[in-house]
């Protein structure tokens, strides 16, 4: 927050998703004015409730995400059966819920996940509805592919999205549309130097590798001045493959 206003953002253009906040980062939001804040749980709305009860509170709901490279709902995110009880708690806590957040997580291939996250949020909207609620705001998160050669490619999911929204949020319903680019936008941004900073000669003791002569044969491991606790940690939570340019 204190760096996105620092750059010029006004706190109006802010929404604190973070699902788990910490009291001093809600005190934070109440005294610069970032009053929309995002809550999935019971507890996470009594924070909000007792350190910024005048805060306008986003509902994030869990999607199907199994098939995503960087999935999140297993963390993140309220079932469709708990969101009335949630919504009802709100209420009663006089606390405005104003919009749906979800995230499909990150590198999705299921084109089918965004459609039915968005109806789901329809379902949602309504029960706000039916509650009080006056809901205008959804957040159709991100991790959107960011490279030529993804499974799926952007405008394939952006396809898949304006149809839904033209079915369950149609233009001129009062409700404004806002995603998270963050990845689609940087992914393919930068290059990463590094050096070789040691390399050596191992034997390749696969089987069926042995050469006629009998003698194993061999390959090169190269030591990199980066690894996968920094920069290329996304190896391991991504499933990313770098692709090494020699210079």
């Amino acid at each position: 927050m204190e760096l996105v206003q620092r750059i010029g953002v006004p706190a109006s253009k802010i929404i604190y998703a973070n699902p788990c906040k910490q009291i001093a980062q809600i005190k934070y939001a109440a005294k610069h004015g970032v009053r929309l804040l995002s809550f999935d749980n019971e507890m996470e709305l009594a924070k909000v409730v007792k350190g910024y009860p005048s805060a306008r509170m986003v509902l994030g709901i869990a999607t199907d995400d199994r098939h995503s490279l960087s999935p999140l709902s297993f963390k993140f995110g309220a079932s469709l059966q708990s969101c009335r009880h949630l919504l009802e708690n709100a209420k009663r806590s006089h606390v405005e819920v104003v919009g749906v957040s979800f995230h499909v997580g990150s590198g999705c291939p299921d084109l089918h996940a965004y459609a039915q996250s968005i109806a789901d949020a329809r379902l949602v909207f309504e029960m706000g509805a039916e509650l009080g609620h006056r809901m205008h705001l959804l957040d159709l998160g991100g991790g959107f592919p960011g490279l030529e050669g993804a499974k799926v490619r952007f405008e394939e999911i952006a396809s898949v999205i304006n149809s839904a929204l033209d079915l369950y949020f149609p233009e001129g319903c009062g409700v404004d549309i806002l995603a998270r680019l963050g990845r689609y936008y940087v992914t393919s941004a930068f290059t990463l130097a590094v050096s070789i900073i040691a390399k050596k000669e191992v034997l390749l003791d696969q089987p069926g590798r042995e050469e006629e002569s009998g003698s194993i044969p061999k390959t090169i491991v190269y030591h990199l001045s980066e690894g996968v606790y920094g920069i290329f940690n996304s190896v391991l939570f991504d499933n990313t493959c770098p692709t090494p340019i020699l210079q």
